[in-house]
């Protein structure tokens, strides 16, 4: 009998990023130096996303899903001529059919139906709010300038609109705690996040944070500490249907060189630590018996191979303790975390 397996190729998602550090915002967080994040320290153009998308149309396919996003700054809060210009630049991709929207990033307190009229009119389809923390205590002690019902009432003025929300939460703030954390993640699956990012607090140089950690008065979260936490948050937005988009900050956001970090839980693969520990949590589950004379195999959806086999073969070599001998196999008919052990 010959067995064929047949997948779906899924249309491969693209964001395009254009970077506009720190225009009209209003407030220096303690945690925020948007110069070293971004890695920029000049006002923009528009012309810069015809740069931008011209870099990136060359990999670009026809089943391709594109958007092009602003990150970086107060989006919104930026002149509206210049909202405006950046927007329209844009705007031009979406009608010719090369993007499918865009999307942009922005404070809570910033958002208004005005704001939402303008953002609609150009095809703005994902409105990003930096959150960060559902505690009014914890947003005070990080000088965020906004307060938790600011953030509500964006996020309900957005969805009321039918545009794609994004809250954004970092843990480890000052002032934040397990239970906070947890809180904050609570509170943005009630509000009705489609997407989130969950980035542990940093300490970068010339930042007030810098100051409170120097003074003995900031303790950031260790590595250890902002996996777990993270594992568990995690699994509360899976459940929830929220799309993780990100845990962690990334290498190309700011910390090539590692000169612009003075402490705090970056780590380059850090997703992937998250998901070895949780790809360990139902292992040790599953596997609560030692059997040194037997060999197992274990096949898993590929998309979530790495993660199984776990950083640096965790996973595998903590099994590697329990059996003879342990392989991992891909096997595209099994989805998400389900797996298959066959016994040898």
């Amino acid at each position: 009998m010959n067995t064929t397996f047949y997948s779906v190729k899924k249309k491969k998602h693209i964001t395009i990023p254009v970077f506009i550090p720190e225009l009209a915002c209003p407030h220096q967080c303690v945690f925020c130096n948007q110069e070293k994040i971004t890695g920029k320290k000049l006002y923009p153009d528009a012309k810069l996303v015809d740069e931008i998308v011209n870099k990136y149309s060359s990999t670009i396919v026809p089943d391709d899903e594109v958007e092009l996003a602003f990150f970086g700054g107060n989006f919104t809060g930026i002149d509206i001529d210049e909202q405006v210009k950046f927007l329209s630049a844009a705007n031009k991709y979406v009608k010719s059919g090369l993007l499918q929207g865009l999307r942009v990033s922005t404070r809570p307190d910033y958002i208004s139906d005005e704001i939402l009229d303008l953002l609609e009119k150009y095809n703005v389809k994902t409105i990003e709010l930096g959150a960060q923390s559902m505690s009014d205590h914890v947003l005070n002690k990080a000088g965020r300038g906004h307060k938790v019902q600011d953030t509500i009432i964006a996020a309900e003025k957005i969805k009321e609109r039918g545009i794609s929300l994004g809250l954004q939460m970092m843990i480890g703030l000052p002032g934040d705690t397990h239970k906070t954390s947890i809180e904050t993640a609570e509170r943005i699956i009630e509000l009705g996040a489609d997407n989130t990012r969950i980035y542990p607090t940093l300490v970068i140089r010339d930042t007030y944070l810098e100051k409170l950690y120097q003074q003995g008065k900031y303790t950031p979260l260790s590595l250890e500490e902002a996996v777990s936490r993270t594992k568990e948050i995690y699994l509360m937005f899976e459940k929830a249907g929220v799309f993780v988009l990100r845990t962690g900050l990334h290498p190309s956001e700011g910390f090539t060189s590692g000169e612009e970090l003075v402490a705090g839980p970056f780590f380059i693969n850090f997703k992937e630590l998250v998901m070895t520990d949780i790809w360990n949590d139902i292992f040790t589950k599953y596997f609560t018996k030692s059997d040194k004379k037997q060999d197992i195999k274990l096949y898993v959806n590929p998309a979530e191979f790495n993660f199984a086999v776990g950083y640096e073969s965790k996973n595998k070599k903590w099994l590697g303790e329990k059996f003879r001998k342990v392989k991992f196999y891909p096997e595209p008919q099994l989805e998400g975390r389900d797996f298959l052990v066959v016994y040898c």
